[in-house]
């Protein structure tokens, strides 16, 4: 049977139409899959990408009265890569406290990934001890113990707020891995290994881990760094300090599972590793690799999948990743002066405005 021929004209039009339908089908899967957003020397805005973020700008103003009735310095919210609300200082580094527990948890990962650090190893392998000594049970802690708080090891540790010390368990009250206690002691001594096993201490891996490939724009080294000691013990606690976009760009960096503008900083595998609960804590949070991992806290936001990881820090210092949402919310207090207690958020209090901002929060279809 012979083809239908078609007039010249129809054929035409036939051809440019086919050609139309497959240039759409090459575009459709940029169409489906855009780009992800990363931060370059600055973060993108509403206002740069040239697209309405979304969110509400009324309910983003319940969230600043809320922040200002509690007496915050700074927070921001980051959605899918792009600066979509900012309040106060996000420009000022202020002491991390706490939070910088998650930050080195990161860094670790990174060595662990090269093979500089085995997780698997004790104290005694690492010839790690103390002030006093450890006790051979102590000794037998791993370094995954010390990532979870769970070494037994209840030594005096350097930047110990004295109501730790008070909930400090007796020495030898608990086997290494069978108890968790929030131990500072435990996160010192990572510090310690982390210097003895890459040669190179926290800070300086900070700069050329993550502030240099992710383009901290206000954390200027060794500036921003302070190694705190006391005489109760050889390991020092290591103070950041690090204003909330900068932050923000570690959260970032969790909620695209360890990849950076086509680079992989830190492996997924890492992350997910790190940031699973390996103990039931109070407050319904667990405990991951100094990551909290909120479960009943922060009801309001009701992830689907992949639970909230939380870093948290004296004070107020706060930052909540959503990986199934892609927001990152940070929240910062400046705990430099000396009345800063007056104005401490605490993590209830920092729930009450995460829901705020949820609500600002555009549908997700």
């Amino acid at each position: 049977m012979q083809a239908l021929a078609l007039p010249p004209r129809v054929g035409g039009l036939a051809r440019r139409a086919a050609r139309v339908l497959a240039a759409l089908c090459i575009a459709a899967p940029a169409l489906v899959a855009a780009e992800p957003i990363f931060p370059g020397a600055s973060w993108s805005t509403p206002a740069t990408t040239g697209q309405p973020s979304g969110w509400s700008a009324e309910k983003l103003k319940l969230a600043d009265d809320y922040a200002d009735s509690v007496r915050s310095d700074a927070y921001l919210v980051i959605h899918r890569g792009v600066l979509v609300h900012a309040y106060g200082d996000i420009d000022r580094p202020m002491n991390l406290a706490s939070v910088r527990k998650s930050v080195l948890s990161v860094l670790y990962g990174i060595q662990v990934d090269r093979g500089a650090i085995d997780l698997n190893q004790t104290l005694a392998a690492l010839d790690i001890t103390d002030k006093g000594g450890l006790s051979d049970v102590e000794r037998t802690a791993t370094v995954r113990q010390l990532l979870q708080s769970r070494s037994g090891v209840y030594h005096e540790a350097a930047y110990e707020t004295p109501d730790a010390k008070k909930r400090r368990p007796e020495r030898g009250s608990h086997a290494p891995g069978t108890w968790w206690y929030y131990n500072n002691w435990d996160f010192n001594a990572l510090g310690t290994i982390f210097q003895r096993r890459t040669g190179k201490d926290v800070f300086q891996a900070l700069k050329t881990d993550l502030a240099e490939p992710l383009q901290f724009e206000d954390f200027r080294y060794p500036r921003d760094t302070r190694f705190e000691q006391e005489r109760a013990s050889d390991h020092p606690a290591y103070l950041m300090f690090l204003s909330a976009r900068d932050l923000a760009r570690v959260g970032l960096l969790v909620s695209r599972d360890g990849q950076w503008n086509g680079r992989q900083i830190v492996s997924t595998a890492w992350l997910r590793e790190s940031t699973k609960s390996y103990s039931g804590v109070s407050g319904g949070n667990g405990y991951g690799y100094m990551w909290w991992v909120p479960f009943t806290a922060f009801a309001a936001w009701r992830p689907a999948s992949n639970p909230l990881v939380l870093a948290d820090g004296t004070g107020g210092q706060f930052m909540l990743v959503d990986r199934t949402r892609e927001i990152v919310v940070v929240h910062r207090v400046d705990n430099s002066r000396l009345w800063f207690k007056r104005n401490a958020v605490d993590v209830g209090q920092f729930n009450v405005l995460a829901a705020r901002i949820l609500a600002a929060a555009p549908d997700e279809k």
